[in-house]
């Protein structure tokens, strides 16, 4: 098949299927031990009983909280620990999960299904001894970002999230369709019918209002070209208070943890809220 057309079913068949926004990569081209990271392999079983896998990181320094990562769309939690793999250091336990259908977990990738996966990685955390169910944290990057803000405004385990990082986020699993669909010259007459196909029942634009009284933190890199800041400006704008908003000058995609500064900034933010109101 000639080259526009393979694009356009390409297209198709993202705004046709929620789940053209996953894509996964079952094998670990790592382990935390390769970084120097003492982990604990998780196995976890999610409400409809898919069974998933994560690392646990423990902090190194007594702890000051707990983070539940998630992360972006595509490969798995080997490619994307180096947003976290700092943190244990600082005095952080970190538990990393697969969705559904990503790395050494099992079933096929669905928004629905994630959903189900962070909460089982909540009601792990909940369970287990030595965790300060005073001093959760959800850190979410990208699409990550976008489940993580529909869960911590709706799940029943809320009372127990501190703060909540929301990394790259888009606000609308439609929008963003649109907006991809409008970059090629074949589909840009089709983003509009196109996007429409698309479910924006889980979106985070319709989450972030439910967000209070639990702090939200959104991150974005002024030159993200994947997600375009402006998906950041318009959720802190339907966000209530207490709500901040980092624009990092020159950042591109979730890559605001590479940098020193964004870390020590994310440090001091978060001991403000974990430790400094108990």
């Amino acid at each position: 098949m000639h080259r526009p057309g393979i694009v356009l079913l390409l297209c198709l068949s993202l705004a046709g299927c929620a789940g053209q926004f996953f894509h996964p990569m079952s094998r670990h081209v790592s382990l935390p031990s390769d970084r120097g990271l003492a982990y604990e392999d998780v196995r976890l079983t999610a409400a409809d009983g898919t069974r998933l896998h994560g690392w646990f990181l423990p902090a190194r320094v007594p702890a000051r909280g707990t983070v539940l990562f998630l992360h972006g769309n595509a490969e798995n939690i080997s490619t994307h620990i180096a947003s976290v793999a700092w943190l244990p250091a600082r005095g952080y336990h970190v538990l990393l999960i697969d969705y559904r259908g990503f790395g050494a977990s099992e079933g096929a990738p669905s928004v629905e299904g994630a959903l189900q996966d962070i909460d089982a990685a909540m009601r792990w955390l909940l369970a287990r001894r030595g965790i300060d169910r005073r001093r959760i944290v959800v850190f979410g990057q990208s699409l990550g970002a976008a489940l993580a803000i529909h869960y911590v405004a709706r799940g029943e385990h809320r009372p127990h999230i501190r703060a909540l990082i929301a990394d790259s986020a888009f606000a609308s699993y439609r929008g963003i369709v649109r907006e991809k669909l409008s970059e090629f010259w074949l589909t840009w007459p089709l983003q509009v019918p196109l996007s429409w196909t698309v479910s924006d029942r889980h979106s985070p634009i319709h989450s972030a209002p439910r967000l209070a009284p639990i702090p939200v933190l959104f991150i974005h890199g002024e030159r993200d070209q994947i997600i375009p800041p402006g998906h950041s400006r318009l959720l802190y704008r339907e966000a209530s208070k207490p709500k901040q908003l980092w624009l990092v000058p020159g950042g591109r995609h979730i890559d605001a943890m590479q940098r020193p500064e964004i870390r020590e900034k994310l440090l001091e933010y978060l001991d403000a809220r974990l430790i400094g109101n108990l």
